[in-house]
């Protein structure tokens, strides 16, 4: 990890004037509201990296750092069993499938939000840290000044659309180096599907990754998708070729992960020499 924790040094103050550069995309791909492409301290590609936009779930990387800051120095907390809440349990979206009552681990919890989008584990973690759902948020916004994320505001601890709530690519990308910091959050990320069972009841539930690529493009290894309404698809996507990580940020798009393959193949060929892989096969969502 030590390589991860340099690649992120004086890119804080880096990204405060992102230019906008034109990407190498194939024709038929289809160009994202907003996107940027990093390695290391290196912007690569961008198109307004500084346009406003809803986060989406994107925000639960946020939140995953709010939580590891409330357990520093505590990791016991993390093995420590919640019982989950009625507002929990009827949160929308993507979900795990808790119950009102259901007793669960907060390392359980963090990986279904992270891994599968959970946005029922989301909700039960912001109660349970926070106390309530907008102390969560405050503290996410706290986190968000902390990384120079100047331009992003948190209205929503899961991400759903909320009126005044807003983030950047550029931001984004200040968030995916902050993630890339931490291991305990880098090695959930990376992981296909979690699979939990109920300290009350004993129901199995499971959870598989929104990433599309994972396991099928060379080299990923996370980090979050996302979508709304009003977000459209975005997606922060990382991958490793060698001592090289390259990141891909994308706000507001469209086809995604043909977009994210075209852009991570057109780096890592700048970046390493590493060829673009032709007629590659066609990468789409997950499956439900």
């Amino acid at each position: 990890m030590k390589l991860l924790r340099c690649a992120g040094i004086g890119l804080y103050a880096f990204l405060i004037s992102v230019p906008a550069v034109a990407a190498t995309l194939p024709e038929e791909a289809t160009l994202p509201a907003a996107y940027i492409v990093a390695s290391g301290a290196q912007i690569l590609d961008s198109r307004a990296p500084l346009a406003r936009r809803q986060p989406a779930s994107l925000a639960k990387l946020v939140g995953a750092l709010v939580i590891l800051d409330a357990t520093k120095g505590k990791p016991a907390l993390m093995d420590a069993t919640i019982t989950i809440s009625a507002r929990a349990a009827a949160t929308t979206g993507t979900r795990l499938g808790l119950r009102t009552g259901d007793r669960v681990t907060i390392n359980d919890l963090f990986a279904a939000m992270l891994v599968g989008s959970a946005n029922d584990a989301c909700m039960a973690l912001a109660e349970h840290v926070a106390g309530n759902r907008i102390k969560f948020v405050e503290r996410m916004n706290a986190l968000a000044r902390r990384f120079k994320m100047s331009d992003t505001r948190f209205i929503d601890p899961c991400g759903f659309d909320q009126p005044g709530q807003h983030t950047t690519a550029a931001d984004m990308l200040r968030l995916a180096y902050a993630v890339l910091a931490e291991p305990a959050i880098v090695s959930i990320v990376e992981q296909p599907a979690v699979r939990i069972v109920t300290k009350n009841g004993n129901r199995v539930l499971s959870s598989r990754t929104t990433n599309a690529l994972l396991g099928r493009y060379d080299g990923a290894f996370g980090l979050k998708t996302g979508y709304t309404q009003q977000a459209g698809q975005c997606l922060i996507a990382a991958a490793r070729r060698g001592s090289t990580v390259a990141i891909v940020v994308i706000l507001g798009g469209k086809d995604r992960w043909p977009v994210t393959v075209a852009l991570l193949d057109d780096a890592f060929e700048r970046l390493t020499g590493y060829p673009r892989v032709r007629n590659r096969s066609t990468i789409g969502e997950p499956d439900s």
